[in-house]
């Protein structure tokens, strides 16, 4: 509603009959819970300026950027959460005139997370009687690029799980025929007599194992990429990390690797699949174990978030160079002379699947942390708080540096 029809109904209030007068205030308050409403939940940050730039209004999107909470905002300097702009010059029109255009930035800020935000600071004279005060709307840029990965990662993966299956296909139907000649021929080797029987045996034994291998690979990597079906199930992470050890367990003593969990006294449930994600724990534990010379140390710590519970693992291993770190996720990409590269592939796929997120970091020499963030069994009363990973990001960052 215009402010126009307001001065008018002002002017005119003591010829206007008291029923009429609160129609239109409910109707004004009504548009009021309605505008506060939507501004609340869009993405984009909205802070409303005065004159001299001081906060008169600032959305709950604009209050995660700036990292600060409800109530803090009101009445303080855009420059104090945004330093290093000039935004009393910024909104000063050249040479006196009117300030009639829209300004658009791009400006990096490092708290409370290093991100870019794209500024747009529209002058209220555009949209209101107010002759000074601005709007500045900011969308994170960083999120638009991760969000924008993650489609162009989802359309990749399809195009291969496609390409996957028709091969598989192709590929499967020979094996099988061939592995059934073999046998066969096995079968009429063994009824000779000749003094080479037994070498012919080992060669064809070899070639059976051979194709036994490809068949394995095969497999996995369909498991890999196929969509599984989830049962998700309140789960105690905890507990899960504890069973995967507990199966890798003569691998690790034979490997004599020291193995450290911590989690806090009470850790919220984890809203997942338990069977696969206790695959995606073993496949970073075998890798973590075999990264690591005898004596490796193996730390895995629990932490949780609004949304997330986290499971960072860390070794003491080689770790990972910046060349193979561009690849981790692509199949067949392994060091390991015997490695198939499906084992991140395979937890990549997990943690898309139940809509978690994969933090990697590792240095040369330096060892590797894997840090999986998996939903919350009670996440869906935290839809509309703000996304923060602080916490347990920055234990995971502070055990690499």
């Amino acid at each position: 509603m215009k402010s126009g029809f307001w001065d008018k109904l002002i002017e005119r209030l003591d010829r206007v009959d008291p029923g009429s007068v609160q129609t239109h205030l409910m109707r004004l308050a009504r548009e009021r819970g309605l505008l506060e409403s939507l501004l609340e939940v869009i993405q984009e940050g909205v802070i409303a300026l005065d004159g001299d730039s001081r906060i008169e209004y600032a959305n709950r999107a604009a209050q995660r950027m700036l990292g600060v909470r409800s109530g803090r905002l009101e009445g303080r300097e855009l420059g104090e959460f945004l330093p290093g702009i000039e935004w009393k010059a910024l909104m000063s029109p050249r040479g006196g005139s009117e300030w009639s255009v829209v300004l658009t930035r791009r400006i990096e800020v490092n708290y409370p997370e290093q991100r870019l935000l794209d500024i747009y600071v529209v002058p209220l004279s555009l949209v209101s009687d107010r002759e000074s005060g601005a709007v500045v709307i900011a969308r994170d840029v960083e999120r638009q690029r991760e969000e924008h990965s993650r489609m162009i990662e989802s359309e990749r993966l399809k195009a291969i799980t496609i390409l996957a299956g028709s091969v598989a296909h192709e590929i499967g139907n020979p094996l099988n025929s061939l592995n059934i000649h073999l046998q066969l021929l096995q079968r009429e080797l063994e009824k000779l007599e000749h003094e080479r029987r037994q070498y012919l045996l080992e060669l064809l034994d070899v070639a059976r194992q051979e194709v036994g291998r490809l068949d394995r690979i095969i497999h996995q990597f369909l498991r890999a990429l196929r969509p599984v079906p989830l049962e998700p199930k309140p789960t105690d992470l905890r507990k899960l990390v504890e069973e995967t050890l507990a199966f890798m367990r003569v691998e690790l003593e034979n490997r004599d690797v020291l193995v450290e969990v911590e989690a806090p006294d009470k850790l919220p449930a984890a809203l997942v699949d338990p069977e696969q994600v206790r695959q995606a724990f073993y496949n970073i534990v075998r890798n973590a174990a075999q990264a690591m010379e005898r004596g490796g140390m193996l730390q895995i710590s629990l932490d949780f978030t609004d949304r997330f519970v986290a499971v960072a693992f860390r070794d003491t291993g080689s770790g990972i160079s910046p060349e193979r770190m561009g690849r981790l996720f692509e199949p067949f990409a392994s060091s390991k002379a015997d490695g198939s590269g499906l084992g991140m592939l395979i937890v990549q796929r997990v943690v898309r699947d139940h809509g978690g997120e994969i933090e990697i970091q590792s240095r040369p020499g330096r060892g590797t942390s894997i840090t999986l963030f998996l939903p919350r069994e009670d996440r869906r009363v935290r839809l509309l708080q703000a996304h923060r990973r602080e916490r347990a990001r920055s234990k995971s960052r502070r055990s690499t540096t």
